[in-house]
C-alpha cells in the first residue's frame, strides 16, 4: 500500500476542476500501485459531487463505480460500496442510508433502526422505528 487516498484527489480526478490539479490527480492515480480508499472518503466524495458540483445521482453513482474499477484503488469491501452505489442510484436514497442497506444485506441483519422513511423504498431490508416512550 503506497498511501490512503483523500477526497480532494478523487474529486479533482473526477471533475478536472481545476484543470491543472485534475491532470495531476489523474496522473497520480494512474502511476501509483495501491491507494487505499476508505468507505468514509467514498461517502465524502459522493457528498461533494452531489452538493458542490450538483452532479445528477446517476453520474455520482457512475463516478463511484469508476473509482472502484481503477487499477490502483483498493478498498476493504468493494462489493459493499458497489451495492451502496446501486441502492443510492436506483432507490433514490442518501448515500449514507444506501451504505446502511448494503451493510444490512451483507451481514444478514436485515433491519435498520431509523426514523428516515426513505428506507421504506428498499424492499431488501426492514426499517425499525424506535417506539414512542
Amino acid at each position: 500500500m503506497s498511501a490512503f487516498i483523500d477526497t480532494n484527489v478523487l474529486v479533482r480526478h473526477l471533475t478536472g476542476d481545476p484543470p491543472e490539479m485534475g491532470a495531476r490527480a489523474t496522473a497520480y492515480l494512474r502511476q501509483e500501485r495501491e491507494l487505499l480508499l476508505t468507505d468514509l472518503v467514498a461517502a465524502e466524495t459522493v457528498y461533494v459531487l452531489e452538493s458542490f458540483y450538483e452532479a445528477p445521482r446517476a453520474d455520482v453513482a457512475e463516478a463511484l463505480r469508476s473509482l472502484l474499477a481503477f487499477d490502483s484503488i483498493v478498498c476493504v469491501d468493494p462489493a459493499l460500496l458497489l451495492r451502496a452505489a446501486e441502492v443510492y442510484e436506483t432507490d433514490g436514497i442518501d448515500f449514507a442510508e444506501a451504505y446502511l442497506v448494503a451493510c444490512a444485506e451483507s451481514t444478514g441483519v436485515g433491519n435498520i433502526a431509523s426514523f428516515d422513511r426513505s428506507l421504506d423504498r428498499v424492499d431488501t431490508i426492514e426499517r425499525v422505528e424506535p417506539p414512542p416512550v
